[in-house]
């Protein structure tokens, strides 16, 4: 995983863009999704959501995905979960003072947003992550965030 994980941030370009032309792929599945129904899917779109980006980004399945800010670094695989940046412990060599044998992956974010077009988005200060998504999809979210689908009350 690790392995994959640092080809993603080398290929960071690469996966922004296809994330682009997947994103407006799900955005044109909308309709289809509201017919559905949001709720219903959850289950089956958050399990290939685990696969695909567990496979290559160790995805934590927050669900609150910042990879396309991250330079395709998830700052949840830092022991400490730090969110906007890195904490007062990297070593000189760029690795993590908990796991020394690990990159620090926001020096690893840092390096792969200046591969991207958007490379300036890892400036921006994000927001705690809401525990409550954990195991749900960021993919829903994003239709769910631009209004174009909603949650169904639990029945």
């Amino acid at each position: 995983m690790y392995a994959l994980r640092l080809f993603a941030v080398r290929h960071a370009r690469f996966f922004e863009r296809f994330y682009g032309f997947f994103e407006a792929t799900y955005v044109a599945a909308a309709p289809l999704v509201r017919r559905i129904g949001a709720n219903r899917l959850e289950r089956p779109v958050a399990a290939v959501e685990r696969t695909v980006k567990g496979t290559l980004f160790d995805c934590r399945m927050c669900g609150a995905c910042i990879l396309s800010s991250t330079g395709m670094s998830c700052p949840m695989n830092c022991p400490k979960q730090m969110r906007n940046g890195p904490c007062g412990g990297v070593r000189l060599n760029g690795h993590c003072e908990v796991r020394p044998e690990m990159k620090c992956v926001w020096v690893q974010a840092y390096e792969g947003s200046r591969r991207m077009a958007g490379g300036d988005a890892i400036l921006e200060r994000q927001p705690p992550v809401d525990r409550s998504k954990e195991g749900c999809s960021s993919w829903l979210g994003v239709l769910r965030d631009k209004g174009l689908v909603h949650r169904e009350p639990a029945a």
